[in-house]
């Protein structure tokens, strides 16, 4: 008779450590100020704040890990807040916006026009007569701009600029968005960019080269290699149908950050060798191409932090829950209804409560009107009291501004860069 080894049970995943925040007599400290200080100095909960010297950090770190001359754009869809983009623009090489709006907030805070890159699928007609006079970079994405920029240019007396936005053959793959490959809305599709190509130059616009994103969100660094070879590749072959040479070569970002139980950040290592040996490529074979990341999540999104009172402590059937003075309507992603197929947790902590050696298994939830406010479903945390902060992190991107804050009529979140 055999003896069968013992079942260990396997450990459940858990967040990697939010160890770019300090701690202080039991509190988060966020811009050098503790949680309890800060609440204060905002004057109400709930509210976002952006951690300053972490966003410079970011940069900093990731200049050093990536091979000198590629340069760094920032997507300000990420996050647009005004104080934020002056920030980033100070400390990058170039701002991509995706709308007129968020045009006039890059202008506003002083980014230069000329490192200005305008993307989305459904530019109106004004918006582009905005970025002509405003002398940014138009990545165009179908026929129809090339027709309308070339009647604009003309009216104004301004040629447009313009790179075209290429739908690669390929996808991202481990990506948590994929926005290139197969019917895509994003940019022209191979197959049609040569009569797109030929038609750049009869209506007078000024062409300077590719932008590729093939997807965000991406922790698998092999992934992103493989779709920096790629897109390099094709925007190689496409060159050749170029009307003037390459000059700009967005290769996209897709660089993620880990949000859930079980993943870890992203080893940059490979990524930056990568990178050196298409900026070796492109020195022989596109000498005049500057090579650009483009990156917005992984710029801002683990400098910030979501910040919420807890009004009330119930159980129900032996569950706790804790409900807060905010929720999906400030926070759509921690509630996963932004993309999560399978809802999972952020991490989320009670902020004033870290020394707390007491712990429980409890939800958080918002005080709207549904069973979808949740932010925290059943997660080990320090033993909460009313009047607690219930803090996410991970949350300086895609945070207030893609959030339903006019659902159910209540006061829209405060947003802080400290």
């Amino acid at each position: 008779m055999s003896v069968q080894d013992p079942i260990i049970p396997k450990r459940a995943p858990e967040h990697v450590s939010m160890s770019q925040f300090a701690q202080r007599d039991g509190e988060l400290v966020i811009g050098g100020e503790r949680l309890s200080v800060l609440a204060e100095r905002v004057g109400q909960t709930p509210f976002y704040a952006y951690d300053r010297q972490l966003l410079k950090d970011r940069v900093a770190s990731l200049r050093q890990a990536l091979p000198a001359g590629i340069e760094l754009h920032y997507a300000m869809k990420a996050n647009p807040m005004p104080a934020v983009v002056a920030l980033m623009a100070g400390l990058v090489d170039g701002i991509d916006v995706a709308s007129a709006g968020e045009l006039k907030v890059a202008l506003d805070a002083g980014a230069v026009p000329h490192d200005i890159s305008f993307a989305g699928p459904g530019k109106r007609e004004q918006e582009l007569r905005q970025a002509v006079a405003s002398r940014v970079l138009i990545n165009v994405e179908s026929m129809r701009e090339v027709h309308l920029l070339g009647r604009i240019s003309e009216q104004i007396g301004l040629p447009a600029r313009v790179a075209v936005r290429v739908n690669p053959d390929f996808e991202l793959k481990g990506s948590g968005m994929k926005m290139g490959g197969g019917p895509k809305q994003f940019g022209v599709d191979v197959e049609q960019l040569p009569e797109l190509l030929a038609e750049l130059p009869r209506r007078g616009l000024v062409f300077e080269g590719f932008h590729l994103f093939a997807g965000s969100q991406n922790l698998r660094p092999e992934a992103i290699c493989e779709a920096q070879q790629k897109s390099f590749d094709l925007a190689l072959r496409l060159a050749a149908l170029a009307p003037s040479p390459v000059r700009f070569l967005n290769l996209g970002g897709g660089f993620g950050i880990p949000y859930f139980p079980g993943e870890q950040r992203l080893d940059l290592q490979s990524i930056g060798e990568n990178l050196a040996a298409l900026q070796a490529r492109a020195r022989q074979e596109m000498p005049e191409a500057k090579l650009v990341i483009e990156l917005g999540r992984y710029f801002v999104g683990e400098a910030g932090v979501y910040v919420t009172r807890i009004l009330d402590r119930k159980i129900s059937r032996g569950q706790v829950f804790l409900v807060t003075d905010g929720g999906l309507n400030h926070h759509l992603s921690a509630s996963g209804n932004f993309g999560q197929v399978i809802r999972k947790n952020y991490p989320v902590t009670i902020g004033n409560r870290l020394s707390q050696s007491e712990r429980e298994v409890a939800s958080v939830v918002g005080p709207l009107c549904t069973p979808l406010d949740l932010l925290a479903d059943r997660m080990e945390l320090p033993l909460a009291r009313e009047g607690d902060f219930a803090v996410v992190f991970q949350s300086g991107a895609y945070g207030a501004s893609a959030s339903p804050q006019a659902f159910l009529g209540h006061a829209p979140v405060v947003e802080v860069l400290v």
